[in-house]
């Protein structure tokens, strides 16, 4: 059971965080998380679809991940690229969240979209069953040339933006507020949820042992 409830949490926390995804592609005008510049970028040049391009790009960075330290590399970090990847198009394809209007409102949309994207991102990541193949490649590398996590992460999205805004996609000042608002959020998420399923899993785990 207390696989379940992880797997539970996994799951819900990636489809709100492909959610929030798709809202702020919906805005993209005020600026995209840059690996997104990156799928949109993409999508803009050569077609396919942006979930299609997140799947992909994902599976790469897993192969390198694999080939530099593959212990980051569980199911749970197979399953987030395709999951992520099918709901975005997904959600895009339904056409039932709110459409860039140009005015104010699209300011409100692009937070929630955001906040969602935090909030979600630490819930899935709490289940602990695998990183995120953005994640697990930043963190092997990190691991490999023993430099700071924060350091390789701001070069490699950097360098991911840089590419994805050669390539056409949507960059603006949404683009470098991201960070600030999802970190904290990301963080907060995580810690809380944490608690909360271990708490599910070992109030569980003391039930099937009372039972006995």
């Amino acid at each position: 059971m207390k696989y379940v409830i992880r797997w539970a949490f996994f799951v819900v926390g990636l489809i709100f965080f492909s959610l929030g995804i798709s809202i702020t592609i919906n805005v993209q005008h005020l600026g995209v998380h840059p690996w997104d510049v990156l799928s949109v970028g993409l999508f803009e040049k050569i077609g396919l679809s942006i979930g299609t391009w997140n799947i992909l790009i994902g599976i790469c960075l897993i192969a390198v991940t694999w080939i530099l330290d593959r212990s980051y590399i569980k199911l749970g970090t197979f399953l987030n690229a395709f999951i992520v990847g099918a709901f975005v198009d997904l959600f895009l394809w339904l056409d039932f969240l709110p459409k860039a209007s140009h005015s104010w409102t699209d300011i409100v949309i692009i937070l929630v979209g955001i906040v969602m994207m935090g909030l979600a991102g630490g819930i899935y990541n709490a289940a602990r069953v695998g990183s995120g193949p953005r994640d697990g490649f930043m963190l092997s590398i990190s691991d490999k040339l023993g430099a700071p996590i924060r350091r390789v992460r701001i070069i490699t999205e950097s360098t991911v933006l840089v590419v994805g805004l050669l390539l056409g996609g949507p960059v603006f000042i949404f683009t470098f507020v991201f960070t600030f608002i999802q970190s904290p959020l990301f963080q907060y998420a995580y810690l809380y949820f944490v608690k909360i399923i271990d708490r599910l899993t070992m109030e569980n785990q003391l039930l099937k042992t009372k039972a006995r």
